[in-house]
């Protein structure tokens, strides 16, 4: 009997605390690393050097990158690299894996994980977007053909070491990429945030801080430099995924391919020459978001005429002020009405809203020569600089100035 009762309760001393026997603070920091390096896993292996080939990576972080989300997540690296190419190249259309734009905020947010696991099962999209991901022995034989077993091996692996909550810790690893990312990035990352660039579809930055998800908060500028390693691109973004890959690229086991062009500025230059033709579209995201400052500030400039001339209701005002720094193109035929009206006791307004459509052509001319090109450029800047608005002539001097 008193066998049997030390036998007990050494089985419950085991369940309540495992091998390790950690407080519940040690638990909770336990449990916060290793998402933490699951996260990482994510955004440096399957997105930046997976997906889009932003970075090499040597074969010691990749394969341990690749055997810990085996383990986390069961997670097929194929799978995810060509969902999220088909992702970029479909954004935001029907035929995006995951766009809350088109399958509506609740649906991608709730039913992320299930969005993907559908779509991993169209061969078509596994077939074309799918290319270059590893297909070794390993691959072939144990992460795809068996991905299930990894987190079978983790929920073992957990009520070993930490008793009965450590079910609850492996709940939390299973639940925490179909959570953030595509929960909260493919969802939220496409509904809510703010923009520093006005790329062609509707991600934003959810915070500046990128820390919690990787640096993947930092959507907008992904998707406006899909390839870039660096997700950050204001000095007050952090993007904690490229620190690591920085220090990766120090140790020797990663190498930077590609990271968003950085405008550089001849200051003084009188006339825009080839150099500043070549930066001004290498650079056209940066030049736009620019424009749109300089629209806010023109805007700035004309509210109180528009207010006291034409009587508009600030709602109205504040809507338009939007659509005004809103991608030309991408305006439909209310708003073209309706920034109409604003434009009817506007001509500054007017202009510039022209003018911007006008700068934007100047990169989707590609069947110019890069004299007409260069003429336009020179164009462009003379008539902004003789238009007696302030807000675009200080942009067509520092626009002039791109090197």
């Amino acid at each position: 009997m008193n066998l049997l009762s030390n036998t007990l309760d050494t089985v419950l001393a085991f369940l309540s605390t495992g091998i390790v026997g950690l407080s519940g603070w040690q638990v909770v920091i336990y449990t916060l690393i290793v998402t933490h390096i699951t996260i990482a896993a994510v955004t440096i292996y399957l997105h930046r050097h997976q997906a889009h080939r932003a970075l090499d990576l040597h074969a010691i972080p990749s394969h341990f990158f690749r055997f810990w989300l085996w383990l986390t997540t069961g997670q097929v690296t194929k799978e995810w690299a060509a969902i999220h190419r088909k992702h970029h190249a479909k954004c935001d259309t029907e035929e995006d894996p995951h766009s809350p734009v088109t399958r509506g905020i609740k649906k991608v947010f709730f039913e992320g994980a299930e969005l993907y696991r559908a779509e991993s099962k169209n061969l078509e999209t596994m077939e074309k977007y799918g290319h270059g991901t590893p297909n070794d022995w390993i691959e072939r034989n144990l992460y795809t053909k068996y991905s299930w077993a990894g987190v079978v091996i983790q929920l073992i692996l957990n009520v070993a070491l930490f008793g009965v909550i450590g079910i609850t810790i492996w709940a939390i690893q299973m639940m925490w990429i179909p959570v953030m990312a595509a929960g909260v990035i493919n969802g939220i990352g496409h509904w809510w945030g703010y923009r520093n660039y006005d790329c062609a579809d509707a991600a934003t930055n959810i915070i500046p801080f990128g820390i919690l998800i990787g640096g993947e908060e930092l959507h907008n500028n992904h998707h406006t430099y899909a390839t870039s390693a660096k997700l950050s691109s204001k000095w007050y973004e952090i993007d904690i995924g490229w620190a690591y890959i920085r220090g990766l690229e120090m140790l020797g086991l990663a190498k930077v391919k590609k990271v968003a062009p950085k405008p550089v500025f001849e200051h003084g230059k009188q006339v825009p020459d080839f150099d500043t033709l070549q930066s001004v579209i290498a650079n056209r995201y940066d030049v736009m978001a620019k424009y749109a400052k300089s629209v806010k500030h023109a805007w700035s400039e004309e509210v109180e005429h528009l207010r006291h001339k034409a009587a508009f209701e600030k709602r109205f005002l504040r809507s338009s002020r939007k659509l005004m720094q809103r991608e030309p193109a991408k305006l439909e035929a209310p708003h073209k009405l309706q920034l109409g009206q604003v434009f009817e006791h506007s001509k500054a307004l007017e202009t510039m809203h022209h003018m911007r459509v006008e700068l934007g052509a100047i990169w989707e001319r590609s069947h110019f020569t890069r004299d007409q090109l260069l003429h336009q450029l020179q164009d462009w800047c003379a008539r902004a600089e003789a238009s007696k608005i302030k807000a675009l002539q200080d942009f067509s001097l520092r626009l002039r100035s791109y090197a």
